[in-house]
């Protein structure tokens, strides 16, 4: 009697539906040819080939190996299984990094001493040549399995080649992230702190509008300005200890941006840019159609989303000063936590927002 061992079954990259209706068509036509591999009676090889003989009543030999362990026997089935030619390439490394861990693990796991790191070495090498990959490849294969260890079904769902390794991956950080900062309990932490994940700032930079485009006798802004120094050196920015930063800007006082960060010690990151239709255009120079929205970090902030995600985009103007939504519809996708609008000209849907105006 043959056993189904489901833990096994899962190891398996199964056949497309095209590829067992051939399978089954080969074996009416001609018998089932080969062999299915057992181990204390469990099925290791020819899963496929046992279902479509039992349903068909079709005969079927069977021929048993002696391995030690189960261990042994999962790594008998992923050997076995990098023999097939219809993996995808994730497929291929899944597999090939199990069985790195399985060695890994069977000679007492990383950095133990000198010579168990030689016979490391020695493994990733034999197993590079026995399937045409370099020991860099599968060392990284390893570490590709060891995080799929611990994301199982995720893993299955490679194996079965109904999702990609990168997509995997690329969810799995997002799931992480947005589970770090959106608990409850950090968040109320951070309520009391005062601090914030995400902060846009748009400075009221002390700007005086251009007489000719005003109302009369007026060249004031509605709102009160901030001189440079204040907003460069004593702007308080609460920021979490990994925050990402946005501080908007027009050409004048790009460069006070970049004191700004440099004095605060943030870093650098990118600059985006609101592309605007229609512009002010000083005498002599080109016109003005775009502000910016300069990207800088306190720590390391992850984002949760990059696809979708260019620094330049085109949005219509507002009323004066006001931000588009679409910058915003961006950072909501993108970013998770407690976010901050500084010096807000409206409320914004997803941020706290400081300001006169909000």
């Amino acid at each position: 009697m043959i056993i189904l061992d489901k833990e096994f079954q899962a190891l398996i990259p199964p056949l497309s539906a095209e590829e067992k209706a051939q399978l089954e068509e080969n074996i009416v036509a001609e018998g089932c040819r080969d062999a299915l591999i057992t181990w204390q009676g469990i099925l290791l090889d020819g899963h496929n080939r046992y279902e479509i003989c039992e349903r068909l009543d079709i005969p079927y030999r069977t021929i048993s190996i002696d391995l030690p362990d189960r261990d042994a026997a999962e790594d008998w089935i992923d050997k076995n299984q990098l023999g097939r030619r219809n993996l995808t390439p994730d497929q291929m490394s899944l597999l090939r990094g199990r069985r790195y861990n399985r060695a890994k693990k069977a000679q007492g796991g990383d950095h133990k001493s000198k010579d168990q790191n030689d016979t490391l070495i020695n493994t990733a090498k034999k197993l590079a040549k026995e399937h045409g990959v370099s020991p860099a490849t599968i060392k990284r294969d390893g570490k590709i399995a060891a995080f799929m260890d611990e994301h199982p079904e995720e893993a299955n769902a490679v194996i079965r080649g109904e999702k990609k390794l990168a997509d995997v991956k690329r969810e799995t950080k997002k799931t992480e992230i947005i589970k770090k900062l959106e608990s409850i309990e950090v968040k109320e932490a951070k309520a009391i702190e005062g601090v914030y994940d995400v902060i846009v700032i748009d400075p009221p930079w002390p700007m005086e509008k251009i007489e000719r485009d005003c109302r009369p006798n007026q060249s004031k802004f509605d709102y009160p300005t901030m001189d440079i120094d204040h907003i460069k050196y004593q702007l308080e920015i609460p920021h979490a200890k990994d925050c990402h930063i946005w501080i908007w800007t027009t050409q004048k006082f790009l460069p006070v941006v970049f004191e700004m960060i440099h004095f605060r010690r943030m870093t650098y990151v990118c600059t985006f840019i609101w592309h605007k239709p229609g512009g002010f255009q000083p005498i002599g120079l080109p016109q003005y159609n775009a502000e910016f929205a300069v990207y800088c970090r306190f720590g390391h902030p992850s984002f949760i989303d990059t696809k979708a995600f260019p620094v330049c985009f085109t949005a219509p103007r507002g009323k004066h000063s006001e931000k588009p939504e679409a910058f915003y519809d961006v950072l909501r996708r993108v970013t998770a936590g407690r976010r901050l609008d500084m010096f807000s000209r409206r409320s914004i849907d997803g941020f706290d927002s400081w300001g006169n105006e909000a």
